[in-house]
């Protein structure tokens, strides 16, 4: 899910006193109220502005917020708490508590602040509360602002599944050995079941940050999109159940473009190379290998290589695609001008 940068959405400070973090919010909720601001993405950022609101200023929220650290960015990948109440994540992704009204709630707040929320904790069902803020009255008549909530009706049972995408490259699907997977998460303090106040493991936040470094066997064939699942992964309660972590692949890869079995890479030539021809040694997954380009290539046509790619589910390994781009020396002689000049003339 997308970390959410309080302080970046009302334009303040990480030390920002109550009185600048509220007059901020004042500013910007009159600013893109839906009752006045007609734009596209206004409900979207009152939606934001409000959420920030509620967490930067509440002491219990903000301190929770404050030590997941300073290093996130806005939109960076964020891997919710495991084992908090008042969240879930079914084995799509998808959050599964709703609220009906413009205010509602992010996936981020919601695996962060589920059991801060006045009871309110059930996936799946819907939990009404007053629009967040300052009312379209209040906004324009200084009143000051109150969050209420609903309590949901039902306790249900938390979904301990995690689902997240996994960046991999066209070496880690040309080997058989597993790959090492580095995962930073934030979870529920075991020692206070969350609760915070005193806890010295926590520091009364609630939540603790944990490192951990995870194996997984890519699948030979694997498609963008398709989900990989490690049993017992995933989150867990103080009943000790455990959910499955589900991996989604995700191809990011610098040098190669992958579809399929097949690699796409590009070469590049000078434009004497080109016109005349040339050989090349060119890096692949299965060694270096010299390749001739004929005289008289145009920048982005394409060579294939047989048997070059990556391994098939049924053996053998696709083709590797090398696109060729032409592009000027990084320095140029007066001479090698000279010649280019003549040239010139001549078409």
């Amino acid at each position: 899910m997308e970390y959410k940068d309080y302080y970046k959405i009302l334009g303040v400070e990480r030390d920002a006193t109550e009185a600048k973090i509220k007059s901020a919010y004042r500013k910007l909720a009159r600013q893109y109220h839906p009752d006045v601001n007609k734009s596209a993405d206004a409900v979207n950022k009152f939606k934001d502005i409000n959420e920030a609101y509620e967490v930067l200023s509440d002491k219990e929220k903000k301190s929770r917020y404050d030590s997941l650290g300073a290093n996130w960015q806005q939109g960076a990948n964020f891997t919710p708490p495991p084992g908090f109440e008042g969240f879930g994540f079914n084995p799509n992704g998808a959050y599964t508590q709703s609220f009906s009204d413009m205010g509602d709630f992010s996936d981020f707040f919601s695996s962060i602040f589920g059991d801060l929320m006045g009871g309110a904790r059930k996936s799946g069902r819907t939990s009404k509360r007053t629009s967040q803020g300052f009312s379209y009255e209040d906004l324009f008549s200084g009143a000051g602002n109150k969050s209420a909530y609903r309590q949901a009706q039902n306790e249900e049972k938390e979904n301990l599944d995690v689902t997240q995408e996994l960046n991999i490259t066209a070496k880690d699907l040309m080997g058989d050995k597993p790959i090492n997977v580095k995962m930073n998460t934030v979870e529920k303090c075991m020692k206070c079941s969350g609760a915070g106040s005193v806890c010295s493991e926590c520091g009364g936040t609630g939540i603790v940050s944990k490192t951990r470094t995870l194996t997984v066997k890519i699948p030979k064939g694997v498609k963008e999109g398709q989900k990989i699942r490690l049993k017992g992964e995933g989150k867990s309660d103080n009943y000790g159940r455990k959910g499955d972590l589900y991996f989604i692949i995700k191809f990011k890869d610098n040098e190669y473009t992958i579809e399929d079995e097949n690699l796409t890479k590009t070469v590049e030539i000078t434009p004497a190379e080109a016109v005349l021809g040339c050989k090349k040694d060119i890096s692949t997954l299965h060694g270096i290998i010299g390749i001739k380009i004929p005289p008289e290539t145009r920048s982005g046509k394409t060579l294939r290589l047989k048997e070059l790619g990556l391994p098939k589910k049924t053996g053998g390994f696709g083709n590797l695609n090398v696109k060729v781009s032409i592009n000027l020396p990084s320095s140029i002689s007066e001479k090698q001008k000279e010649l280019y000049k003549k040239i010139l003339e001549l078409e």
